[in-house]
């Protein structure tokens, strides 16, 4: 059955493509959902009209998608997750943690679907993440994951890097006490 798409649907196409899909995609999904309409004489006709409509929107949306890239690319979010021994997590980072935390600390509302982690992030430290903000518009994002001192601490744990200068002063002030 020819349908007239519209809105985007991943895979398939954009607002206003003309596509063929099977009977039952389009009487059980496309057309209930309201994705689609059929693809009638009077629809296409309509559709001539509305090209340059959709092709002003499309327009929109990608300098919006651009203007978001430049703000998003390449900055660093916080996020606080609660930390175990080596730097591994209770638990994993979502798409919705980072959503919300990219919500607070930089004031940009992004939907948790079109985050892709690209493995699941169970351990502390700095991650990254991509946003698909329009078909072609990617962003990248950078986390750091679990509080600072949890982070430090582990890493040390695990032989990563050196203590940090805090941990050593209490350290060696133990040593010392207990030498008295």
């Amino acid at each position: 059955m020819k349908v007239i798409l519209l809105q985007e649907l991943k895979g398939r196409g954009v607002e206003g493509d003309v596509i063929e899909v099977a009977d039952g995609f389009a009487n059980n999904f496309l057309l209930p959902q309201k994705v689609a309409v059929k693809a009638t004489k009077g629809n296409l006709k309509q559709l001539e009209m509305r090209r340059h409509n959709i092709a002003k929107r499309e327009e929109t949306r990608t300098a919006t998608a651009n203007q978001l890239k430049e703000t998003l690319d390449g900055t660093t979010v916080q996020i606080d997750a609660r930390v175990g021994e080596e730097g591994q997590l209770f638990g994993s980072v979502t798409a919705q943690m980072i959503a919300d935390a990219v919500k607070e600390q930089l004031g940009v509302e992004i939907d948790r679907r079109l985050i892709d982690l690209k493995a699941q992030i169970k351990t502390a430290g700095e991650h990254e993440a991509t946003v698909a903000l329009h078909r072609d518009i990617k962003a990248t994002i950078k986390m750091i994951v679990g509080d600072p001192e949890a982070i430090a601490a582990a890493a040390a744990a695990a032989g990563i890097i050196e203590e940090a200068p805090e941990q050593e002063a209490a350290e060696e002030e133990a040593a010392e006490e207990a030498a008295e």
